[in-house]
């Protein structure tokens, strides 16, 4: 496995980062997506309860990504925070940290739909969308959409079984034409990229490429697939038994 895998989407030549970043190397530019900054806090408040930190490990992994790589703008692709009254429950500790990330770079805050109107107390532009050097970069992948277009919204993930042992995780899908990124927020969890809701989006196939902590690894949709019947098969002989 390598720390980042190389894609090229519409001509461009893009970084898939193993801490679910995206670069652009010649836009300097660090993309991430679904941060969900407050998501803990928001399922305290009905009860269920979960360590309060999620906000505060999001953040300072955010801040690792920008420090690792040469950059000058930071684009958000929406659900930056997980409801409308996410800023207000941020601790002093997160919100200066998160104004001083907006005064280290540029700061683009997509719209998504848990946060259409991201708070402008923490700096930077927010937008609906941004197309910029063959690339268009929004929240949720438009069917309509031609080349380049780079979302969030769905927290891909994908898993794979090779030699005994099992890989699965966040990941990128792409097939050169548009590409949607993991989430990056700590408490997000993921929606498998066989799901059926992917296919408007991917009609002649995709490549996924899982992010784990020892790097990333790239496989087609054929060799998911594979792997997924495999598996499916070894449980049925097993129930057989």
């Amino acid at each position: 496995m390598t720390q980042f895998a190389d894609i090229t989407l519409n001509g461009v030549r893009l970084q898939a980062w193993a801490d679910g970043s995206l670069y652009w190397p010649d836009g300097q530019t660090l993309i991430v997506s679904d941060l969900h900054l407050e998501k803990g806090s928001s399922y305290a408040r009905r009860g269920q309860m979960l360590p309060p930190y999620d906000s505060r490990a999001t953040l300072e992994r955010l801040d690792r990504a920008l420090t690792g790589r040469a950059v000058r703008r930071l684009i958000c692709l929406g659900d930056s925070f997980h409801d409308q009254g996410a800023a207000d429950r941020l601790g002093g500790d997160e919100r200066n940290a998160l104004i001083a990330l907006t005064e280290q770079v540029e700061t683009i805050w997509i719209a998504g739909n848990h946060d259409p109107a991201p708070p402008p107390d923490f700096g930077g532009m927010v937008v609906e969308d941004l197309v910029e050097g063959g690339l268009v970069f929004r929240h949720e992948a438009d069917t309509q959409t031609g080349w380049g277009e780079i979302s969030g919204h769905y927290h891909p993930k994908a898993g794979l079984s090779a030699k005994g042992r099992r890989l699965s995780g966040p990941c990128f899908m792409e097939d050169g034409r548009r590409l949607i990124m993991p989430a990056f927020g700590s408490y997000t969890g993921g929606l498998s990229v066989l799901d059926p809701v992917y296919r408007p989006l991917f009609q002649t196939g995709f490549r996924v490429h899982i992010t784990s902590r020892h790097g990333v690894l790239s496989v087609s949709e054929d060799r998911l697939r594979q792997s997924n019947r495999a598996e499916a098969g070894a449980s049925a002989r097993l129930l057989r038994r």
